[in-house]
Order: C-alpha cells, then structure tokens, then sequence
C-alpha cells in the first residue's frame, strides 16, 4: 500500500445486517493493500451474531453509542458507551445489544472480513429480495468461506 485511501460517508457500501441492522464498510483489505478491514454497525436492541471464532484477524470493537453485553471465552462483561474491546483471533466471543439502539465499529487485522458481511447481507443500494433474512445457513456459509467458526447460538 503506498496510496493513502479516502472514502466519503456516501462511497462507503452500507449492508442490511442481522435484525434489520446495517453495516457500513468504511475501509476494506482493497482499499488498505490487505492490512485492515474498518465497518461501522447501526443496529438495534437484541442485535447478536452467533457465537464464534476468527481464526484469520484479530478484532477491535468499540461501542460509540449504546450498551452491549460482550461474552469472551465463556466470561460475561458489560461494555459500555465509549467502551472497547480486543478480540484476538482464535478467542470466541459474541455479544447482544442491550440499549435500544447502537452504533459500533469493528476494525480487523488483517483485512478481509468484510466479505463474509458482503457474502450474508444486502447492498441497501438494490432492491430487497421479498422475505430477505439472513439465515442461519447463509452465516454459516459466509463464515465458513472468510474463516469464522460458528460455536454457537446468539448469547
């Protein structure tokens, strides 16, 4: 990577997300030479991906807005407004939203994940699908394809 990368808010690809959440892909591994993935997650109240395991990037999760209950190798914390988290890869975790809405972002190193959200959601920018969801089979394709392990249910 020799080029420095700018994406404004309205050239960053927005995904419809878990429970009607979206995630915004603010730098992905093309646009940082491989290095780091950065998103953004606009969810709401009772929002939890699955519990699981990266086993390819290591992960930073800071709440901007809201709370969160996090689980990290089978210990329950409480994460709150302005709160952050390291996720080394090979560690399970998961979390659930617990204010009424939320506003996280997620960076991973190196980058690549954001295929796995690109795999399982929906570009906002064409029509939803009738009866869109992410299913249970789909995460589990998509994290399967991008080196997550699904150990379990939502928390």
């Amino acid at each position: 990577m020799t080029l420095a990368y700018l994406a404004q808010p309205e050239q960053q690809q927005k995904l419809e997300w878990l429970d009607g959440g979206e995630f915004a892909v603010l730098l992905d591994a093309a646009a940082t030479g491989g290095q780091l993935t950065v998103g953004r997650f606009s969810v709401a109240k009772g929002e939890a991906p699955p519990y699981h395991v990266h086993t390819r990037e290591d992960e930073v999760f800071m709440l901007i807005k809201g709370s969160a209950l996090l689980w990290c190798d089978d210990e329950e914390m409480e994460l709150s407004e302005g709160g952050i988290v390291f996720l080394p890869r090979n560690v399970p975790h998961g979390y659930r939203i617990t204010s009424d809405t939320a506003d996280l972002l997620m960076i991973c190193t190196p980058g690549g994940i954001e295929g796995m959200f690109r795999h399982a959601g929906r570009d906002l920018t064409t029509p939803r699908p009738e009866g869109f969801e992410i299913s249970r089979v789909l995460m589990a394709e998509a994290a399967d394809q991008y080196g997550q392990i699904i150990v379990g249910p939502p928390r």
